[in-house]
Order: C-alpha cells, then sequence, then structure tokens
C-alpha cells in the first residue's frame, strides 16, 4: 500500500459502505445502552457511582462516533481527502485530534470505573467517605479538560498530523523519528492499560478472599433479608467487575496496536502505513463494540449462563443476578 499523506481523491478502492456499517452499527448500540440506562435511572431511586461513568463512557462513544463519521462521509461524497476538503489541514488536523481525544477520554473513564471498583472493595471506608456521586461528575468533565489540553499539543506545533489512506483518516503522525507526541501519547496509554490491569486483578483477588472468608464464616442463624442484602451487595460487585473487565478487554485488544505502533514508528520507523492504518481502525473499532457488550450483558441469557458458571463456585456466588438494571 503507498503512502495517502498528499493524494487529493479518496482511493478507488475504498468502499464508503464499510464505513456506513459501522457508523449505524455504533449509533445503533450506544443508542440502546443509553436507553437502558435511561429505564434505569427511570426506575432505580437510587443511581450508583458505576452508573454515572458507565453513562459517561457510552456518551463519549456516541459524540466521538456523531462528530467523526460525517467528515468521513463527506469525503466519500466529495471524493476529495480531508486535506483536500479543508484549507490549512483544517478538517485532518480535526479528525486527528478527536480521535486521539475520545480514544484518551474513553480509556481515562474506563480507568476510573477500575479505580471505583477496587476503592469500593479495598477501601470500602474511604470509598464511602470520599468518592461520592457529585465526585463521579466532577470527574468526567475534568478527564475532557485534561484530554483537551493534551490532545491539541500537535495544534500548537508539538507533533504533526498525518493523512492515511484510503485520504479519509487523519491522526497524529507515527512514522516519526523521535516523535514527542506519539511517545507521550502511547505512554499515557500503556500506563492506563496497566493501572486498569492491576485495578482489575487486584478487585478479583480480593473478591474471591471475600467469598472464601464469609463461605468460611457463615452463620446460619442469619436472617434471610440480611443474607439476602448481603449476598445482593456482592453480587453486584461481581457483576461490576466483570462488565469493567470485559469493557478493559476489548479496550486492550483495540488501544494495544496503537501504542505499540506509535513506539515503533518513534523508535524504530519501517514506514508501514498498512499497520499504522490497521491500528487505527482497530481503535476505532472500541467505541462501536463497547456499548454492545453493555447491552449483551444486560440481557436475561447472559445472566443465565453466568449463573450456571456460578454453579460451580461457592454458594455464595450464587446470589441472585441483578446490579445496573435493578
Amino acid at each position: 500500500m503507498g503512502s495517502c499523506e498528499n493524494i487529493h481523491n479518496v482511493q478507488k478502492d475504498s468502499k464508503v459502505v464499510t464505513s456506513i456499517l459501522l457508523f449505524s452499527t455504533g449509533l445503533l448500540g450506544n443508542t440502546i445502552a443509553l436507553a437502558i440506562l435511561g429505564k434505569h435511572k427511570w426506575d432505580s431511586k437510587k443511581v450508583s457511582v458505576f452508573y454515572i461513568l458507565v453513562t459517561g463512557l457510552v456518551l463519549t462513544d456516541l459524540f466521538g462516533k456523531c462528530l467523526i463519521s460525517p467528515v468521513v462521509f463527506a469525503s466519500y461524497a466529495s471524493n476529495l481527502t480531508l486535506k483536500a476538503m479543508g484549507s490549512n489541514n483544517t478538517l485532518c488536523n480535526y479528525f486527528s485530534f478527536s480521535m486521539s481525544f475520545f480514544g484518551l477520554s474513553s480509556m481515562f473513564i474506563l480507568f476510573a470505573m477500575a479505580l471505583e471498583c477496587w476503592l469500593s472493595i479495598s477501601h470500602p471506608f474511604f470509598y464511602q467517605e470520599h468518592f461520592t456521586k457529585r465526585l463521579a461528575v466532577l470527574i468526567l468533565p475534568v478527564v475532557y479538560i485534561c484530554c483537551l489540553l493534551f490532545c491539541s499539543m500537535p495544534l500548537l506545533g508539538v507533533g504533526s498530523t498525518k493523512q492515511y489512506c484510503p485520504g479519509t483518516w487523519c491522526f497524529f503522525n507515527m512514522n516519526k523519528p523521535n516523535s514527542s507526541f506519539s511517545v507521550l501519547y502511547a505512554t499515557l496509554m500503556a500506563v492506563l492499560i496497566v493501572a486498569v490491569i492491576l485495578c482489575n486483578s487486584s478487585v478479583a483477588i480480593n473478591l474471591t478472599k471475600m467469598y472464601r472468608r464469609q463461605r468460611r464464616m457463615s452463620n446460619p442463624n442469619l436472617s434471610v433479608v440480611h443474607r439476602s442484602r448481603r449476598q445482593f451487595s456482592h453480587s453486584e460487585e461481581m457483576e461490576n467487575l466483570i462488565l469493567l473487565v470485559l469493557m478493559s478487554i476489548i479496550f486492550l485488544i483495540c488501544s494495544l496496536p496503537l501504542t505499540v505502533r506509535a513506539y515503533i514508528g518513534a523508535f524504530a520507523p519501517d514506514e508501514s502505513e498498512e499497520g499504522d492504518l490497521i491500528a487505527l481502525r482497530l481503535a476505532s473499532v472500541n467505541s462501536i463494540v463497547d456499548p454492545w457488550v453493555f447491552i449483551i450483558f444486560r440481557t436475561s441469557l447472559f445472566r443465565k449462563l453466568l449463573l450456571m458458571c456460578c454453579k460451580f463456585s461457592p454458594p455464595t456466588l450464587r446470589a441472585e443476578s441483578w446490579s445496573i438494571n435493578h
């Protein structure tokens, strides 16, 4: 595949149908996920911190799709690349900024979800006192402001943008030796990925220890209401963890290639534009898959499968499967 950095017409072998299908799938998934979250807020008297953060993640993915995809459609409709459509690389810079901004914002929100889950299990007293719903609401604008400042660096001369094939993609230049911005971006993503993995691993270990301890210390004289409340709390924590782990795995699969390509481009450039493009496409798929994972996770079939798996676990794990929906 040749370079598309300076072409003015979209490559003929590219198909707009693929972009339309991806956009439609992402838009439908995020809309359904928001409807499920809205129904939960309408039916429930309480809204958890985890719910607020999940809503923020879905909204971020939705806005990302709605602000980026129309530019691609306009490029295909006019048969002009992003560079050719805007003067002074305006559209190319906008596309690059939007891709990096929404990708980094989603990763930060996912990290906030993992941190919230870890604090609620490992440090419950600190969590109850400091991690309030008001703080969760404040997390989102703080994340957006930080990502806005960081991703604006290429626009201020730190790093540069590049047009990728078929001429409808732009991102920061990943094949530029010693590029400070690409290294910073890749390092930040890598740190967030590792932090999420550590938080999830710690939560899984602590929950396992908790269930084993409760099984040994289970008191048959406890009232049914007390036992059911305790099981409800722990089953909710377990469901939140499973959902978080699934989303983290998807984000890892989608984001790790981009991180690796950024490091390769900065320290050992191979001029493989096809490798960069594959990494970019994988990164864009994350916002499409995330809401569908949430939707599938909320279905009764998935809950039944989860309960079947729990039959091989300690009895305390077999609590009724509730959580965000109830």
